[in-house]
C-alpha cells in the first residue's frame, strides 16, 4: 500500500468514527447543560466551594466567577511547582524556578499547555497528576462553560441571565470529561500506553552512559490531554514518545479524541437553540476548513522536492517512522486547528509551506473545530461577523438566530477578533527588535523568524505546540508567552460573555423574506470566506516573512 493511500484511508476511518459519535455525544451534552437535576457528588462539590448551582447569573457575575476561579487555579499550580522539592512524590526533582512556574501555571490554566520544560526531567507524579492533569480537566470545562453561556444568549430572550458558572463547570467535568477520559484511558492502556507510579528506573546503557526512564500515570493524563484539547505531554517528546503513543492505532485514536468534543459541540449548539440545522451549518464550516488544511498539509509533505525526499517517499525529517507522513500530517492539522498543542512529529522539521499551514491554522482562531468550547464560541463570533458583512451588502440590519446584530454586538465581536492578532504580532515584533530574545533562535533568516512567530502564535491562540529550535526557557520567553497565554484566553472571554448577555436581553425577531438563511450552504461558504479574509489575511505580512519565504525559496 502506498503511503498516500494509507494516509487517505486513515482520514476516512477518522471521519467515520467522528460521524458515529457526533449525534449521541452532542445530544448528551445538550441534556447535561439543560438539566435541572444535581447528582450527589456534584452537591458535595457545590457545598465545598460555597456555590448555589441554581442561582442564575448575568454576564458580569458569570465573568467574575470565571476569572476568580482561574486566578485561584494559577496561584495553586504556581505554588505546587515552587514547593515541589519539599513535597512527597517529587522523585528528587527540585522546585521549578519562578519564571518557569509562572509560565507553566498560566499555560495549563489557560488550556494552552505550552511546555518550556522536559516533563520526565523536571516534574514528579505529584505535580504531573495532582497539578497538571487536574487543570487539563478544569481548563477544558471552563471553555465549555463559556461556550454554553453564549449559546444560552442566543436561545434565551428578554433576560440577561446566562446560567450558573459553577453548575456548568462541575457538570462539564463530572458528567462529560471524566467518564469519557476513563473510557479513553482504558483504551490507551490496552494500546500499550503506560500507567503506573514506578518512578525512575534504569533501563540499560548507551555509549557507556546509564539510561533512565520515568514511569507515571501517563494513560490517564494522555486521555484528558487529548480529549480536553490540552496537549501538555507527560514526556518532552509528547505524542511522539512510545510511552504516550505506541502504535498507529493509538495515534489515530488520539486524533479522534482531539476532535471528538469540539465537533460534537455543534450538535449541542443546535439542540440548545432548537435548530439542529444551524448546528450542521457550523459543523460544515469547520469540516470544510479542516479537510482543506489536511489536504494541503499532505500535499506539501508528500511533495518530492529533491533526491533526499524522493528516496524517503516524502518529507520524513522529524516524523516517526511508525506513523509516516500521512498520519503525522493529520495529527499536525488536528492539533493546530484545535487548541491542543500535542505533537507526534516535530513541526520545525516540516517543509516551509507545511510550517505555514500549521501557523495559519492557529491564526484563524483555532475554530475548525477549535478547542473544547473555545472553538464553538470563536466560530459563532465569526458567524456574527459574516452576517454583519452580508447585511452591509444588501443594506439590511443583520440578524442571526432571531437576534439583531447592532452596534453593540458588532463592537464586542470586533474586539474579540482583534485581541489575539495584537498579542501575537506585538510580542513577535518586540522579540525581534530587542537584542536578548533573538539569541534564543537556533536558526537565522526566515526559519528563525518562523520560530519566534510560531511561539507567540501558539501562546496567544492557546495552542501550546512548539516549532522547536527556539530556546523558550528564558526569563523573556517564559514571562511574555505566559502573559500572551493569559491575555489570549481571558480577554476574549470578556467580550464573549458581554455579547451573550446583550443577546439574551433581546426579544427575538421573526424571520422574514429578507432574513439571511444561516442554515443553508450559501452561508457556510460565506462564513468560510469571512474567516479566511478577516483573520487569515491579518497575518499575511508576517507569514510572508517567515514560512512563505522559506517555502518559496526551497
Amino acid at each position: 500500500m502506498s503511503p498516500v493511500l494509507a494516509g487517505v484511508l486513515q482520514l476516512l476511518a477518522l471521519l467515520a468514527a467522528l460521524a458515529l459519535a457526533y449525534r449521541p455525544l452532542g445530544d448528551y451534552m445538550a441534556r447535561v447543560y439543560s438539566s435541572k437535576k444535581h447528582y450527589a457528588p456534584e452537591k458535595w462539590i457545590y457545598k465545598a466551594v460555597g456555590a448555589n448551582p441554581n442561582a442564575e447569573m448575568r454576564w458580569p457575575a458569570y465573568l467574575r466567577s470565571v476569572l476568580a476561579f482561574s486566578a485561584v487555579s494559577v496561584l495553586f499550580l504556581y505554588l505546587l511547582q515552587r514547593l515541589q522539592g519539599h513535597l512527597p512524590g517529587s522523585l528528587g526533582f527540585v522546585s521549578i524556578k519562578p519564571d518557569q512556574a509562572f509560565n507553566t501555571a498560566a499555560s495549563f490554566v489557560s488550556n494552552t499547555n505550552w511546555q518550556s520544560y522536559a516533563g520526565e526531567q523536571a516534574m514528579g507524579p505529584l505535580v504531573q497528576t495532582g497539578g497538571l492533569a487536574v487543570q487539563n480537566f478544569l481548563s477544558a470545562a471552563v471553555g465549555m462553560a463559556v461556550a454554553v453561556a453564549l449559546v444560552r444568549g442566543f436561545a434565551r430572550s428578554r433576560t440577561g441571565e446566562l446560567g450558573n458558572f459553577w453548575s456548568d463547570l462541575v457538570r462539564g467535568t463530572v458528567r462529560i470529561l471524566l467518564p469519557l477520559s476513563l473510557i479513553a484511558a482504558v483504551v490507551l492502556v490496552a494500546c500499550g500506553v503506560i500507567q503506573n507510579f514506578s518512578g525512575i528506573h534504569e533501563v540499560g546503557q548507551f555509549l557507556g552512559a546509564k539510561q533512565q526512564w520515568n514511569g507515571g500515570a501517563v494513560a490517564s493524563q494522555e486521555a484528558i490531554k487529548e480529549l480536553g484539547t490540552n496537549g501538555g505531554g507527560y514526556f518532552n517528546a509528547n505524542s511522539a514518545h512510545p510511552f504516550e503513543n505506541p502504535t498507529p492505532f493509538s495515534n489515530l485514536f488520539e486524533i479522534f479524541l482531539i476532535l471528538l468534543v469540539p465537533f460534537s459541540l455543534t450538535r449541542t449548539f443546535g439542540r440548545m437553540i432548537g435548530s439542529v440545522r444551524q448546528g450542521y451549518a457550523i459543523l460544515a464550516t469547520m469540516v470544510t476548513i479542516w479537510l482543506g488544511f489536511t489536504a494541503l498539509m499532505m500535499w506539501t509533505e508528500f511533495g518530492h522536492h529533491g533526491p533526499a525526499l524522493q528516496a524517503a517517499g516524502g518529507a520524513m525529517e522529524g516524523k516517526e517512522a511508525r506513523f509516516g507522513i500521512g498520519a503525522s500530517a493529520i495529527f499536525s492539522v488536528a492539533t493546530t486547528l484545535t487548541s491542543t498543542g500535542a505533537v507526534n512529529s516535530f513541526h520545525s522539521s516540516y517543509t516551509g509551506l507545511g510550517g505555514g499551514i500549521q501557523m495559519l491554522g492557529m491564526q484563524l482562531g483555532e475554530i475548525a473545530p477549535g478547542g473544547v468550547g473555545s472553538g464553538l464560541y470563536g466560530m459563532l463570533i465569526m458567524a456574527i461577523i459574516a452576517v454583519f458583512i452580508a447585511g452591509l451588502m444588501v443594506g439590511r440590519t443583520p440578524e442571526y438566530l432571531g437576534k439583531k446584530i447592532g452596534t453593540r454586538q458588532i463592537k464586542f465581536a470586533a474586539c474579540y477578533i482583534l485581541i489575539t492578532p495584537a498579542l501575537v504580532l506585538g510580542f513577535t515584533a518586540l522579540a525581534m527588535a530587542l537584542p536578548t530574545p533573538v539569541t534564543s533562535m537556533s536558526n537565522g533568516g526566515a526559519h528563525g523568524f518562523s520560530e519566534v512567530l510560531y511561539a507567540y502564535t501558539s501562546a496567544g491562540n492557546n495552542n501550546g505546540s512548539a516549532f522547536a529550535g527556539l530556546n523558550a526557557n528564558t526569563q523573556w520567553f517564559n514571562t511574555t508567552t505566559g502573559l500572551a497565554m493569559l491575555l489570549g484566553r481571558f480577554l476574549p472571554m470578556v467580550f464573549v460573555l458581554a455579547l451573550a448577555g446583550s443577546l439574551a436581553e433581546q426579544q427575538p425577531v421573526p424571520a422574514t423574506a429578507g432574513t439571511l438563511r444561516t442554515e443553508k450552504p450559501l452561508f457556510t461558504f460565506l462564513l468560510v470566506g469571512t474567516i479566511i479574509i478577516v483573520t487569515g489575511l491579518t497575518y499575511f505580512p508576517a507569514l510572508a516573512l517567515g514560512p512563505l519565504a522559506e517555502g518559496l525559496a526551497s
